[in-house]
């Protein structure tokens, strides 16, 4: 309320200085015709308008990104169709979006209030371009919001209207086309899991190596159906004791099985001498995964010795006897969309997770060839496999590639780089003063232009030279008294390097700053 009323004391024009941000503060050069303001100049939050007796879909984040419906209610914090809200608590915030049927907003919402200077568009992008900010400086322990200081105070680069909408035009036409590769490489990667289910399936049941058996004389009916019971001599469960953070030999848990293969990113450890020696793994054993949630539990890997491990007691070691099975073809048998199915089909549901003891994992059955055709068989399994790994790293590329190709994008955007801008158009900071101007109900007479004063003869010749410094010591040394940025600026059209130069002039103690905000040389 205070902050309020001292703005509202505030004269137009000194309102007008207080929304532009000082040059010293730019993040960095703008077109000419555009300027810096704060985002506190261009938006504000509030809560919307109360409303009660009224039916309306009730706007929570699962909605607004489609996933749900809407509740229909009678009151709430109202928000007309295509208002602005940004979400201002939980992990996402800082997050926009537009409201297509008017409706109340969720508590976690604030009803994001745009200015007449700035085409909700154009703001909306720029924000999405600060998400990283936002989200790294949220406040707040346990949920996250947004830190409105640090929003509000964000310096925000405004060019004149029709330059905006140019500018989202062309992020738009620049977005649509990389949306498009996106959803390809996407539906490659959504594939992959339905390819490698493929591959399985025609493995075990023998389409794979059918050229194969008729150059060997094997006959599909060699295959035998044998259980993993049949084939293992024993299923040994894994170590109950707790691990270590760190020690002597890796214990490997139900996270490390990923893929079908050990993933060594997220390693506990063990330092006792009987367990080690008694649940030791050995090259080509493989693990599954007796205890997860319903989605992952069965999951299986196999060892290949990369480092000395042992086992957790959420897995269970098939020792399965090589005489009969190879390890990699055991592995993958486990891994078919049917092997997964009989897994869901008598696993035992708890609290937050499921289980598959030894004995019904020792009950599963499937296809088993001698061992040459298994060896076969898990080569072609490799190579395909190999294939579409190379398919989905190369699709995953992509999509990093496109997230930082649109940041790219944006970035340029807000620096006037797009080739949209016209130079000839009226400056944004006439359009700030315009906007205060009507909502003051006042006239703001425009700034006078700075006073330019003779320049002597010796700065002309240096005028198109690179001495910038020099330039600026002259034009200070000439002047009767001392002058404003504007007109040092105003001098040469390299005005960015001659602030520069009266910057690193006031460091050294060669020229000062007045608390009018003009300089003068020391005398």
């Amino acid at each position: 309320m205070a902050r309020a009323k001292k703005e509202a004391a505030l004269t137009p024009e000194e309102r007008l200085q207080a929304a532009l941000v000082p040059d010293w503060e730019w993040p960095y050069k703008l077109p000419e015709n555009w300027c810096w303001t704060y985002q506190k100049a261009v938006c504000s939050l509030s809560t919307g308008e109360k409303r009660i007796g009224n039916d309306y879909p009730y706007w929570e984040v699962k909605c607004l990104r489609g996933i749900t419906l809407p509740q229909i209610v009678s009151s709430g914090n109202f928000v007309p169709v295509f208002s602005k809200v940004i979400l201002v608590d939980g992990e996402n915030s800082g997050e926009v979006f537009t409201i297509l049927t008017s409706g109340y907003m969720g508590s976690t919402f604030k009803m994001l209030q745009i200015s007449a200077v700035v085409f909700p568009k154009y703001l909306e992008l720029f924000i999405l371009s600060n998400k990283d900010v936002y989200r790294n400086r949220k406040t707040g322990s346990a949920i996250p919001h947004l830190n409105k200081e640090l929003f509000f105070s964000t310096p925000f680069p405004l060019p004149p209207l029709a330059e905006q909408q140019r500018i989202v035009d062309r992020i738009e036409s620049l977005f649509a086309k990389l949306d498009e590769a996106k959803e390809k490489a996407q539906a490659v990667l959504d594939s992959f899991e339905t390819r490698k289910a493929a591959i399985l399936h025609k493995a075990f049941t023998g389409e794979l190596t059918a050229k194969w058996r008729e150059e060997h004389g094997v006959r599909m009916e060699s295959w035998e159906k044998k259980s993993v019971g049949e084939l293992c001599i024993s299923l040994k469960y894994g170590t109950a004791k707790k691990s270590d953070a760190s020690g002597n030999v890796v214990v490997l848990r139900m996270g490390n099985l990923q893929q079908g293969e050990i993933d060594w990113s997220d390693l506990a450890y063990s330092n006792d001498p009987d367990d080690i020696e008694r649940y030791k793994l050995f090259p080509g054993d493989v693990l599954f995964n007796r205890t997860n949630s319903a989605a992952l539990v069965g999951k299986t890997a196999i060892y290949r010795g990369e480092h000395p491990a042992i086992y957790a007691g959420y897995l269970i070691k098939l020792d399965y006897d090589h005489d009969k099975i190879i390890g990699d073809y055991l592995n993958y048998a486990l891994n078919t969309l049917d092997a997964k199915k009989y897994c869901n089909s008598v696993k035992t549901d708890g609290v937050n997770q499921s289980n598959i003891n030894a004995k019904k994992i020792g009950a599963y059955s499937f296809n088993v060839p001698n061992i040459p055709e298994q060896e076969k068989i898990v080569s072609v399994i490799q190579k395909l496999l190999s294939k579409e790994q190379q398919s989905k790293a190369a699709a995953e590329a992509v999509l990093d590639q496109i997230d930082l190709m649109k940041k790219s994008i944006l970035a340029r955007a807000f620096r006037g780089e797009l080739g949209t801008n016209d130079p000839s158009e009226e400056s944004a900071v006439e359009l700030l003063r315009q906007v205060i101007e009507q909502e003051d109900g006042d006239v703001i007479r425009p700034k006078a232009k700075a006073k330019r004063i003779a320049i002597p003869a010796e700065i002309k010749p240096l005028l198109s030279g690179a001495n910038e410094e020099a330039i600026v010591k002259l034009l200070l040394k000439a002047a009767p008294q001392s002058v404003s940025t504007q007109t040092v600026m105003s001098i040469s059209k390299k005005k960015f390097e001659l602030m520069d130069a009266l910057r690193n002039l006031e460091k050294k103690q060669i020229v000062s700053k007045s608390d009018s905000g003009e300089y003068s040389l020391v005398r």
